[in-house]
């Protein structure tokens, strides 16, 4: 028996990346998945990998309410229940000194990083949803993040929804999230491509962090294991918020 075993989960943004690596965890014990991304080659792909079985994914915009009604749609004709929702899908157009930020792309980025996964939640609850959310946050939102700045801003104002939302939707439902430091994906990419070994010299754990580090703790934030946990934020950052390695 696995910890999801009849358990029904929508993943935000999952066609790659941490969003993959967790449903792929969620998978592996015992759930059915169902996965949404812009673009249906990069979804189909990842449903090679998880298998048509127990994955199936709707294309669209995260910000789309068409999209987001046309998910839970899906869901209920397919599934009749929903137990789990991953608000991983997020966006990050701009990098550089935040005040020189374009007003459109921040206001691309408050959006999808912090209205969407509000709607996301919300409708959810109305559509049924039965036990727990997990949004994926960041490190960049625990303090100033160079480069990242208005990302890391709205991570900030994720990991305060979350607690918000927890706070209104229990005892039903949990609300928690992760905040990852960097994790090596294309997302990420422009923050240690050709300067990997640098920029893990400062985790004491001395490398950067997979997919399959995020979804560890996500998969137990979600599952029973995690019954008496809400509106807490996990920080998954190698070990550097104690400093910089010896």
């Amino acid at each position: 028996m696995g910890r999801f075993d009849d358990r029904v989960a929508v993943i935000t943004g999952a066609s790659r990346g941490i969003g993959l690596a967790i449903a792929q965890r969620l998978v592996d014990e015992g759930a059915r998945v169902v996965i949404t991304g812009r673009h249906q080659s990069g979804l189909d792909a990842a449903l090679e990998q998880l298998g048509t079985d127990r994955a199936s994914a709707v294309a669209g915009r995260a910000d789309d309410a068409g999209h987001r009604q046309a998910v839970l749609d899906h869901v209920r004709e397919r599934h009749g229940r929903l137990d789990h929702l991953v608000n991983n899908a997020g966006v990050n157009p701009i990098y550089g000194p935040m005040g020189e930020a374009d007003l459109g792309a921040v206001r691309k980025m408050v959006d999808v990083n912090v209205i969407a996964a509000f709607e996301w939640t919300r409708d959810a609850v109305v559509a049924g949803l039965g036990s727990s959310v997990v949004n994926i946050a960041s490190t960049s939102g625990l303090g100033a993040s160079r480069g990242i700045a208005f990302y890391g801003v709205t991570k900030a104002a994720l990991i305060g929804l979350t607690k918000q939302l927890a706070a209104e939707f229990a005892p039903a439902i949990r609300v928690n999230a992760v905040a990852p430091a960097v994790i090596k994906t294309a997302f990420a990419r422009t923050l240690y491509e050709g300067r990997e070994e640098e920029a893990s010299a400062r985790y004491p754990l001395k490398r950067l962090g997979e997919p399959e580090d995020v979804a560890g703790p996500v998969a137990f934030l979600l599952s029973d294991d995690a019954a008496w946990v809400t509106a807490q934020t996990i920080v998954i950052d190698g070990g550097a918020s104690v400093g910089p390695a010896a």
